[in-house]
C-alpha cells in the first residue's frame, strides 16, 4: 500500500502526485455540504421516517471530510436504530499523521473523528471494515485502485459521492468502467453528486442510464453535476 504524497499549504493538504487540492480552499466543509450533501438530498432522505438503512459509495476517501460530515448528519437525523453503510475507495490513503492534522480543522466532528483515527491506525491494503457509532455506521474503506475494487462490490447503492481528483489530473479513475459499475450497483432513484462538470463525466453518466443536471459550482468552480439513475 502506497500512502499519498502531500504537502501542506496554509494548513490545507495538497497532492503532489496529482498536483491538485483535496478540497476547496474557500471552505472544505461548506463544499462538502453544498456539493455532496445537498446534491444527494441527504438531509431529506436521512430524516425519512421509513428508512432503516442507507448505502453510500464514495470515490476517493481523501481526508475523510465527506465521511465525517455525512456520519454526523446521519447520527443527527436518521430514525432510531437505522444503519448507514459507507463504502469509500482510496488508492493512495493519507498517513495517520496527515489525516489527524486534517481532522483538527473540524472540531465539531471530534467524536466520530477520534473513533475513525483509532481504526485508521491499523489501516491495511485492501478491505478495511470499521463498525462505528455503536453499530449505527459501518465504514468500509478499500485501500485499492478503484477499478480493481469496485468490481468486487455487490451492495446496491442509494447515493454516490463522486470525489477524487479532477478528471484532467486523474483520468485513470474517470473511465467508462466506473460509470458502468455505477449503473450495475444503482436502483431507480439512486442519486449521485460530483464537484466536476467535465464532459467525460457527464457523457459517461448519461451513457449508463443517469439523468444528469448541471448546477452552479461551489466557490471558484463554475459548474457541478448531480442526478439520478433512471434505467
Amino acid at each position: 500500500m502506497q500512502f499519498s504524497n502531500i504537502k501542506w499549504i496554509n494548513n490545507n493538504p495538497y497532492s503532489i502526485d496529482y498536483n491538485d487540492i483535496y478540497f476547496s480552499t474557500d471552505d472544505g466543509l461548506q463544499e462538502t455540504e453544498y456539493v455532496f450533501i445537498q446534491g444527494n438530498q441527504l438531509k431529506q432522505r436521512f430524516a425519512s421516517h421509513d428508512i432503516s438503512h442507507f448505502t453510500i459509495i464514495e470515490t476517493g476517501f481523501g481526508t475523510g471530510l465527506n465521511f465525517l460530515a455525512v456520519a454526523a448528519l446521519w447520527l443527527a437525523l436518521a430514525p432510531v436504530g437505522a444503519k448507514l453503510q459507507y463504502i469509500s475507495i482510496e488508492k493512495y490513503p493519507l498517513t495517520l499523521a496527515d489525516l489527524s492534522r486534517a481532522h483538527a480543522s473540524w472540531p465539531q466532528f471530534a467524536a466520530i473523528s477520534h473513533e475513525l483515527l483509532q481504526h485508521y491506525a491499523k489501516l491495511k491494503a485492501g478491505n478495511n471494515i470499521y463498525n462505528m457509532a455503536a453499530g449505527l455506521i459501518q465504514l468500509t474503506l478499500q485501500a485499492d485502485d478503484i477499478l480493481d475494487a469496485i468490481p468486487q462490490i455487490s451492495q446496491i447503492v442509494d447515493a454516490w459521492i463522486l470525489d477524487g481528483f479532477a478528471p484532467a489530473k486523474n483520468p485513470d479513475m474517470w473511465r467508462p468502467a466506473l460509470f458502468e459499475h455505477m449503473a450495475r450497483l444503482s436502483h431507480t432513484n439512486t442519486t449521485f453528486a460530483t464537484f466536476t462538470s467535465a464532459g467525460v463525466v457527464r457523457r459517461g453518466l448519461q451513457a449508463t442510464g443517469f439523468d444528469v443536471k448541471k448546477h452552479a459550482g461551489f466557490g471558484k468552480k463554475r459548474e457541478m453535476l448531480s442526478g439520478v439513475f433512471i434505467e
